[in-house]
């Protein structure tokens, strides 16, 4: 597609290492034998580079759940029609979804973002509309949409994320909603690592035998059409995206560019994350990645991205779950930073 269109710039500073022989001292001096926090210690190093290397604090962690219908549902890739993407959007703004249930347990705020699902729903307090479309269309037969609704995408994103650090945000989390977009997202993946298909497709939402087939067929066709566009990841994203997970590369950005966290959920918050860090690779360091699913093509996803997830539960959710489920961690690597003695202060001679 032609359109003409301006794609957002996004202004990404790597996070320093030079305090980094500091934090590791800190760490390595509270009343611990060395490295016996384990990964909480790799996170709090992180998370110290992030927010500074003296009190690092979270601030209002915010779990963003983006939204959109896909055209290759119609062709039997998943075990639910387009129509459950809206059902579920309304599930989570009664507060009935297992996102609603964890971000509570997690003390975590909570927006729905509709980037483009087939009916628009009233208005909502949660609810934010990003509309994009009223899905996308068939990645296999055209493109996904056009370079024009990425860019349009990623300006949506870049305003919800200056709102939300304007309120005082420093981290958000990432999840998504949107029947058929497993399909989706194994395409994006096979075209961004450059895995073969086979390794990149999984079973979704469970689907049988009969369905995985179709799957398989319908990402083959669409790598095969979108050829072309591989190696620019914006065409790609056109190519064979979904409208949320533009949404997410563009959040992921724009959060990046604000200095704050990215916590990343399964496999589709991954494979955008992914194509953020194609787009401006110093996105990189500002992701942390909350658990490994059990999607086939996550764990390959992950290493590509040499990513260490937090947890690894089987999970095979989507909405967020995951990140929310790991934000108490989080939590813990700052508390043992800022608030555990030192030997010196506890007096205690090693």
């Amino acid at each position: 597609m032609t359109d003409t269109f301006v794609l957002p710039h996004f202004s990404i500073a790597r996070l320093a290492g030079d305090r980094d022989d500091d934090i590791r001292a800190r760490i390595d001096s509270r009343t611990k034998p060395p490295g016996a926090l384990g990964q909480l210690e790799s996170l709090a190093l992180q998370l110290a580079r992030l927010y500074g290397s003296e009190s690092p604090q979270l601030q209002q962690p915010t779990m963003l759940v983006f939204a959109g219908d896909h055209g290759v549902t119609n062709e039997g890739v998943s075990i639910a029609s387009s129509a459950v993407t809206g059902q579920m959007v309304r599930n989570f703004l009664d507060g009935g979804a297992s996102i609603n249930a964890f971000c509570g347990q997690s003390d975590m705020a909570l927006r729905i973002v509709d980037c483009g699902i087939l009916e628009p729903l009233p208005a909502h307090p949660m609810l934010l509309d990003h509309r994009l479309g009223a899905g996308t269309e068939p990645i296999h037969l055209t493109a996904a949409m056009s370079e024009a609704t990425v860019a349009r995408g990623f300006a949506n994103a870049r305003q919800l994320i200056g709102e939300l650090c304007k309120a005082g945000v420093n981290l958000i989390g990432l999840g998504e909603m949107g029947i058929g977009n497993t399909t989706s997202a194994s395409a994006l993946m096979a075209a961004l690592t450059g895995l073969s298909s086979d390794e990149c497709i999984g079973r979704g939402s469970g689907i049988d035998d009969k369905a995985f087939l179709r799957k398989q067929e319908i990402v083959t066709q669409a790598l095969k059409r979108h050829v072309e566009t591989f190696g620019n990841p914006v065409r790609m994203l056109a190519a064979l995206g979904g409208f949320e997970i533009v949404g997410m590369t563009g959040a992921v950005l724009a959060a990046a560019e604000r200095r704050m966290g990215v916590l990343v959920d399964g496999f589709i918050t991954t494979v955008a994350a992914l194509a953020a860090c194609h787009i401006e690779p110093a996105a990189r360091d500002y992701l942390i990645f909350a658990h490994c699913s059990g999607e086939k093509g996550h764990a390959a996803l992950l290493n590509h991205l040499s990513a260490e997830p937090l947890l690894s539960l089987n999970l095979r959710m989507g909405e967020g779950s995951g990140a929310a489920l790991a934000l108490p961690l989080l939590r813990s690597a700052l508390a043992f930073y800022n608030e555990m003695a030192s030997f010196e202060q506890a007096g205690v001679v090693v």
